[in-house]
């Protein structure tokens, strides 16, 4: 379960901020406006001012087109006036299916895995079975992505039913079109017609409504391309939020970009011309660096243990001139991955920090078998751990190696004695992939956890 903090509102152009976990820096801001709270359910335009009286702004990237270099813009934190959502209130029924919420993957405890919660939005009280439909197709999209792939049975995929009172989204088709929606998402935001807003308030009342939620993607109902990525952290414990039309067959790769900056806690890799040459200090992410190539290996530094082999979003593992937005002075690891272009795979040293990322919300051993209260001889233990991984059993300290692997287990089974004390089982896992090089991170994958055994 992630701690509560407040959410932050960013200046234009702001890179991420500065703060470690899991072994995982985030970069520093380079401009930020107070803090405010932005309370579950509120409008948009009830947070449209901050302390100083001025209108609060919201960074976002987006999506110029599928395989297209990414941009930055700040959009007002309040809906346009004209799609305020006044057209009529819900009707009874209508209301009872709002803020329902259904489950797309269910692999574990929200204690144990990392919780990504899709929310739709222009759609009907009628449709929300094709929400849940377009929820799943979004996620199998997503989820073909590596690392994802390897590691899908570490999330647990909600739904959370956000009732519209008309199908569609606003500025689909054209500008004009205004349609009343839950939670006000629109094209044509900030006069950008593939930038889709949403009303952020909206959103974390409806992902408040999850058992948790480390991940939210709002679908918005239409086939066309389109999407953004918030900078934010919300009340309710995610970080940034994914915008995405629900049925265009590229849309989910804008997803997949936005969670390399909330997991993987990565730079984006594209930069504009108008910004020159970096002179500031060495980024805090772990996929910009002031370094070359031999300095990197010299001094041991980021990706060092990855220069030379061969990336899967093709090439080489170097340092490759200009991200972070700047064209000069920054280097990356690749030259053209995910964090760069959509449509690519991360790269071997973003994968590295996917994986870390998904490991500081999820376990590499979970278990619905209670440790709380004792078990019985004869009672079934099972647990669950990621492909590849080992698991081990013990009894009283004592490795069973009978047992190894096998993810479904009695105490007898193990030889847990009828003797009337209690006794100690343990199950150990750890992920040995090759994807992760650095023994800091490697601490983030294993886990464990221990039952009282009653004879």
């Amino acid at each position: 379960m992630r701690r509560r903090i407040r959410s932050r509102i960013r200046s234009r152009f702001p890179l991420r901020t500065a703060a470690v976990a899991g072994g995982i820096a985030l970069a520093a801001a380079a401009a930020m406006t107070a803090p405010a709270t932005a309370s579950p359910g509120a409008s948009g335009s009830a947070a449209a001012a901050d302390a100083g009286s001025s209108p609060r702004a919201l960074d976002v990237e987006y999506f110029t087109g599928p395989g297209g270099h990414p941009r930055h813009t700040e959009v007002p934190a309040a809906t346009p006036e004209r799609l305020a959502r006044a057209a009529r209130s819900l009707s009874a029924k209508e209301a009872a299916a709002d803020g329902q919420v259904g489950s797309v993957a269910d692999n574990g405890t929200t204690a144990d895995k990392l919780d990504v919660v899709f929310i739709g939005d222009g759609y009907t009280a009628g449709q929300q079975e094709d929400f849940h439909a377009d929820a799943r197709s979004k996620w199998e999209q997503m989820s073909a992505v590596q690392p994802y792939a390897s590691y899908k049975d570490l999330f647990n995929v909600w739904t959370v039913d956000a009732v519209s009172n008309q199908s569609g989204v606003s500025g689909d088709p054209s500008k004009g079109v205004v349609k009343d929606t839950a939670l006000g998402s629109y094209f044509w935001c900030d006069d950008i017609e593939r930038l889709l807003c949403v009303d952020t308030a909206k959103v974390e009342s409806y992902a408040a409504k999850a058992p948790q939620a480390d991940l939210v993607v709002v679908l918005s109902n239409s086939t066309k391309y389109g999407g953004a990525g918030y900078t934010l952290t919300s009340q309710v414990g995610y970080d940034g939020i994914a915008t995405a039309a629900s049925d265009h067959a590229d849309s989910d790769q804008i997803a997949v970009h936005e969670t390399g900056h909330s997991l993987g806690k990565l730079a984006d890799e594209y930069f504009y011309p108008e910004y020159g040459t970096y002179t500031g200090a060495e980024p805090d992410e772990s996929n910009a660096t002031k370094l070359s190539a031999a300095q990197l290996t010299a001094q041991q530094k980021k990706w060092y243990r990855w220069i030379g082999q061969t990336s899967p979003d093709g090439g080489t593992v170097g340092a490759y001139e200009g991200g972070r937005y700047y064209p000069k002075g920054i280097n990356r690891p690749t030259d053209n991955s995910i964090m760069r272009t959509l449509g690519r795979e991360f790269s071997l040293p973003g994968r590295e920090a996917m994986i870390a990322g998904f490991y500081r919300h999820a376990s590499a051993l979970s278990s619905r078998t209670a440790t709380a209260t004792a078990v019985k001889r004869s009672a079934g233990i099972e647990v669950d751990v990621p492909k590849g991984a080992s698991l081990t059993w013990y009894v009283d300290g004592a490795e069973v190696t009978a047992a190894n692997g096998k993810t479904s287990v009695t105490p007898a089974s193990l030889g847990v004695p009828s003797d009337g004390a209690t006794h100690k089982v343990t199950a150990k896992a750890t992920d040995g992939t090759s994807a992760v090089k650095d023994p800091a991170l490697r601490k983030l994958l294993s886990g464990s956890r221990t039952w009282k055994v009653t004879g």
